[in-house]
């Protein structure tokens, strides 16, 4: 079959016709190569990797790029159209083209072979708000930082449909988490089987108003102790005699505690008629335990820190001198290097380095005075390599440094005992008041200098002792590991001929706790067990024959009458068995949960008392010598929201409260608790 030669026949163009406009090259070749002009009338592709250059057609509609996607130039081997989402392509190995093309084939079946399982989050402005509420919470932001230009620019950019919020929509998300949170720490007081006892904290905000601080220390059903900021409660005129008073009213009535508390625990001095005035406000609606001895108590690291400071307040002077020179070592390069050599030439064995003390941080101070005792003969002789020195210590300053050093020193293990655990146990502060009032009876009272601070830290830690000494007493009682031999032993040492009179006043005490613990309603159980005799119920030897109960009632009295009689009280029983060894590290309330159908009452009388906080000072406070200060973020309308739920959610992310719900943030959304401003 013929074909006309008119229908193919060619059309000459023209040299100056200008070529048709193409439209944009789409190949996603082009990322790895550009075109360049040779000449006017030639363009070339160059590879951005290697600089090679091909082909580059000026007529062809996408440039000729097909020959570019062959894998021509090694970079860029492996790559076709169905890639031109990646940003990197894969480097080129002699096999890495099979692997390649083995792999997109591989996902082009997946791609047709199953639906897309990409999960799409979806976003809610309400999680994010409240996510938000938390972080200013955990991390003590202020709440405007949601108004500042960069944090909304920053937000933007994760989430643009996220709009402005405001300040009052913020904090009322706070108060809503609080109120969310408040309602688990109610039910799980509610739950609480004992006592709770409670610790004062009083801080300063920047314009003088005084807050309370009241923390909830207690023992759950599981025999775990509990510990919550409860309330901050602020107080205008804390000089007043009624202002604590007003404080633990608050709490009591909030948290329905009025008539469950055990015990107070100060963390700052308080006067004698303000004392006066809680504990007979406290008289009226809560039945008190041992007529209120355990009811008001100091603590401990509180006294520890005024004794530290009677030693700073003495030593000021010498303190300050030391302070100055080694100033004057460390605060240049000149002086520094020739210390050193100094010390080399001297063959001063010490490996310690100096170093300037933060004021603020007692413990730095004594490190640093100790570095310098450690290196005071090269203090001595450093006019002699340094003619411009002349303010060296003497002598007398050293034995001053010394004696300082020394009452720090017992006092600084203490401290530290006390940091390495946020419940340090009465055990570890009964041992450690002791030593510290030995250290104290052991000073020499010819000493001038030493005199002007040992008296105050006498009275200091005698006052302590007569206050506090019955509780931190009986809480060592009961450790099965020493019971009252500890408390016997150590009295001895500290009381001499005396002694026998304060181990009758801890025992005595621990009777008469006992017999109101008595009178409390135990958990129904029988009258007489295996642990009283051998008398067995004649039900569990039925050996046929059915046994008549007439009569058996008073039979069963006269047994239990004659039973206790030939046996101790609990509190006795417990006193006279044997201590249990120290080789491992007792839990002592698991063993009171162990002991406690052989204990039932004694159990419930150590479950209170182990709650009792003899020590209540944060481990990050604890060489502080200044008192604490509230955030200058603070707001006094939103602290207490702000405080506690800060330390509720800390507990939540932690801590397993045996069945009862966690406390982990959680459905912070209920409409019910939503606070609007």
């Amino acid at each position: 079959m013929e074909i006309p030669e008119e229908k193919y026949q060619l059309t000459p163009v023209e040299n100056n016709a200008k070529p048709a406009r193409r439209r944009k090259t789409k190949s996603h070749v082009w990322k790895y190569f550009t075109v360049e002009s040779i000449s006017p009338e030639c363009k070339r592709a160059f590879c951005n990797t290697c600089r090679k250059s091909f082909a580059y057609s000026m007529v062809q509609e996408n440039g000729g790029s097909r020959h570019l996607e062959k894998g021509t130039c090694g970079a860029t081997a492996g790559l076709d159209n169905n890639n031109e989402g990646d940003d990197q392509a894969t480097p080129y190995t002699p096999s890495t083209r099979t692997r390649t093309t083995a792999r997109v084939s591989e996902s082009r079946k997946r791609r047709y072979r199953s639906p897309s399982s990409a999960y799409m989050a979806v976003f809610n402005p309400d999680v994010c708000r409240q996510d938000i509420a938390r972080m200013i919470i955990m991390h003590d932001y202020p709440l405007d930082m949601v108004e500042h230009p960069g944090f909304q620019s920053f937000v933007q950019s994760l989430q643009p449909q996220f709009g402005a919020v405001s300040v009052d929509t913020i904090q009322g998300e706070c108060v809503s988490s609080y109120l969310s949170e408040k309602q688990k720490v109610m039910r799980l007081i509610d739950a609480m089987p004992g006592r709770v006892c409670l610790s004062l904290d009083m801080r300063m905000s920047r314009n003088s108003l005084a807050y309370v601080f009241i923390t909830g220390h207690f023992t759950d059903s599981n025999w775990k102790t509990q510990k919550w900021i409860l309330n901050v409660v602020l107080e205008p005129y804390p000089d007043s005699h009624n202002a604590l008073s007003h404080a633990v009213a608050c709490c009591l009535s909030d948290w329905r505690l009025e008539s469950k508390l055990l015990s107070l625990t100060l963390n700052h001095p308080v006067p004698e008629a303000g004392l006066e005035n809680l504990r007979s406000h406290l008289c009226v609606k809560n039945p008190l335990i041992l007529k209120g001895q355990l009811l008001l108590g100091q603590c401990i690291s509180h006294t520890f820190t005024a004794m530290v400071n009677d030693i700073l307040s003495a030593g000021g002077d010498i303190i300050k001198k030391i302070r100055d020179n080694i100033k004057y070592v460390t605060t240049s390069e000149n002086h520094g290097e020739k210390f050193l050599h100094l010390k080399e030439q001297l063959q001063v064995p010490s490996e310690v380095h100096l170093f300037l003390d933060d004021q603020s941080q007692w413990n730095t101070t004594y490190q640093m005075l100790v570095s310098a005792s450690e290196l005071q003969e090269v203090f001595s002789c450093l006019d002699t390599v340094i003619p411009e020195y002349k303010e060296a210590p003497t002598m007398e300053d050293w034995k001053q440094v010394e004696s300082i050093c020394t009452h720090l020193r017992s006092l600084f293990d203490a401290m530290n005992l006390l940091a390495s655990s946020p419940c340090p146990p009465a055990i570890t502060l009964f041992q450690e008041g002791f030593r510290i009032q030995t250290t104290i009876a052991c000073a020499p009272t010819g000493d001038p200098f030493i005199g002007s601070f040992i008296k105050s830290m006498q009275e200091k830690i005698d006052k302590y002792w007569k206050e506090c000494g019955l509780i931190l007493a009986i809480s060592v009682v009961m450790d099965p590991r020493f019971k009252m031999k500890l408390v016997e032993f150590s009295f001895s040492k500290l009381f001499g001929e005396e002694s026998p009179l304060y181990v009758k006043m801890v025992d005595d005490g621990l009777h008469e706790l006992f017999e109101e613990y008595v009178a409390l309603p135990l958990p129904s159980s029988p009258a007489y067990g295996g642990d009283h005799g051998n008398i067995d119920r004649a039900e569990d030897h039925n050996q046929g024959g059915s046994i008549s109960e007439y009569g058996l009632a008073d039979f069963d009295m006269y047994i239990m009458e004659n039973t206790t009689q030939q046996f101790k009280s609990e509190i006795d029983q417990y006193l006279d068995e044997n201590l249990e060894g120290r080789g491992s590290n007792l839990d002592v309330l698991e063993w009171w949960k162990q002991k406690r159908s052989k204990y039932p009452t004694m159990s419930k009388m150590a479950r209170d008392i182990l709650s009792i906080p003899v020590s209540t000072t944060l481990p990050e406070s604890m060489f502080s010598t200044k008192p604490r200060e509230l955030s200058p973020n603070a707001r006094s309308e939103t602290l207490e929201p702000f405080v506690c739920t800060k330390d509720w959610l800390q507990h939540g992310l932690t801590e397993d409260f045996g069945g009862l719900e966690s406390l982990v943030v959680s459905d912070l959304s209920n409409p019910a608790l939503k606070v609007e401003f």
